[in-house]
């Protein structure tokens, strides 16, 4: 009998007891193999027979092995990542300005984008998604819009894209009880009628703000930074630490609605100095009782009972809610004082809304300053823009680091504009 044909033969009826063996030893509620006692050790021989005879049965059909890679041992330490191959590092980010209650305006702007897709769902396309306040005000579409934001807030999360929402100086004007810039038509979207002072003061609209809105927002381009709002300086004994004291130490933007003034005493450690002091304040507003009747036509509530300096000049003139110099000073001057800002921030720009611009996005600075409200509500007849940001850092042949900054101005009825390119050669990043 040939040898293929005589191995066959035993091996064939081996191969069906350890299959019956593997099923109820596989089936068994106590697992395989050991409440079989002496039936393992018959297995494992059966198996290394089983085994002799398929590799002899094989033999003449010259199957090879499949040669499988040497594995790769990668150092590292509490701080380190993959050296081998150094993987690749990309964000975008896509930033848009004041909205004022256009959700058809806001829709398109998202749309071209790339934030949403035809539907209104955030796409995916973007990984971090801001949106510098005033929201709300001299538009109709309050409710929508700030639904809209909580849900793509949401779809974001869920494939771990970022939404950050800052509040303006009109989202605190309605907490505090100034509705100068409140349509009529807006008031009646609110059912029953009186329940929008209720909405902004202690209901669902002050609840969204307190829950997931900040008065400033540091977004770290690199997560070897942290994630958004890590603090700088960033405290001993931080994890981010070590990154944030190296050549990255300053790879972040700032987002404010108005804007950081130099005279701001409030700029350390940033941003939570700032959003502590936004979340005291409209804490003690939604504590009034009873809540003030707006304005108008009641006379101006101003800021509640109890309220600090430090809270106050949050929302004087030279804090982050109002301050409007980077945007109309001239630009020789702040140009002066802008590295200031940015060593304390922890930041290599600084993106506002809160000054109109009407026909483009304003770079100043080299671009170290970016205004991006252009009126893009029918409210203004502005410009329909968002700002984008494309960040990569990428390793170099022979070691080192290639990090590069676009940033661009998207617009839906014109070409978009280069507004800023750097880049930076690394020889590592600690």
């Amino acid at each position: 009998m040939p040898r293929g044909t005589t191995l066959a033969f035993i091996a064939l009826p081996l191969l069906a007891l350890s299959l019956a063996y593997y099923a109820q030893s596989s089936s068994s509620p106590l697992g395989p193999a050991p409440h079989l006692g002496t039936g393992l050790q018959l297995s494992l021989a059966l198996s290394g027979l089983i085994g002799y005879a398929q590799a002899a049965v094989q033999a003449p059909f010259r199957f090879k092995p499949v040669e499988q890679p040497e594995e790769v041992v990668i150092d590292t330490d509490e701080y380190e990542h993959t050296r081998e191959p150094r993987p690749r590092f990309s964000r975008k980010i896509i930033a848009v300005g004041d909205i004022h209650g256009d959700i058809g305006n806001a829709e398109r702007i998202l749309q071209m984008a790339g934030v949403v897709d035809e539907n209104n769902d955030w796409s995916g396309k973007v990984d971090v998604f801001v949106q510098t306040g005033d929201i709300i005000d001299r538009g109709d579409d309050t409710i929508e819009l700030f639904n809209w934001m909580e849900d793509l807030r949401e779809q974001a999360l869920a494939v771990n894209g970022i939404v950050l929402s800052i509040l303006g100086n009109h989202e605190y004007m309605n907490a505090i009880g100034d509705w100068r810039y409140v349509l009529e038509s807006e008031k009646k979207t609110f059912e029953p009628r009186g329940s929008r002072l209720e909405a902004v003061t202690t209901g669902w609209l002050a609840d969204a703000w307190a829950e997931n809105y900040t008065t400033a927002a540091r977004l770290p381009l690199h997560g070897l930074l942290g994630p958004p709002n890590t603090d700088y300086p960033v405290p001993d004994g931080s994890a981010f630490a070590r990154a944030n004291a190296g050549p990255l130490s300053h790879a972040a933007f700032s987002f404010v609605h108005g804007g950081l003034a130099p005279t701001y005493p409030n700029l350390q450690p940033f941003p939570s100095a700032i959003n502590n002091l936004g979340s005291s304040l409209l804490h003690r507003l939604r504590e009034r009782k009873p809540q003030p009747q707006p304005h108008p036509p009641s006379s101006y509530p101003g800021l509640p009972a109890g309220t600090t300096r430090e809270e106050a000049r949050l929302y004087g003139s030279d804090g982050p809610l109002w301050y409007r110099g980077w945007a109309d000073e001239d630009e020789r001057k702040v140009c002066r004082m802008v590295d200031e800002v940015l060593e304390k921030t922890g930041t290599r720009r600084m993106v506002m809304g809160h000054t109109p611009q009407f026909d483009s996005i304003a770079a100043r600075c080299d671009g170290k300053v970016l205004v991006i409200d252009t009126g893009i509500s029918h409210a203004y007849g502005g410009a329909l823009s968002a700002l984008s940001v494309e960040y990569t850092l990428e390793p170099v042949k022979g070691g080192g680091w290639k990090e590069q900054e676009i940033v661009k101005a998207l617009y839906a009825d014109h070409d978009d504009e280069l507004l800023s390119v750097s880049t930076r050669d690394l020889e590592n990043l600690w």
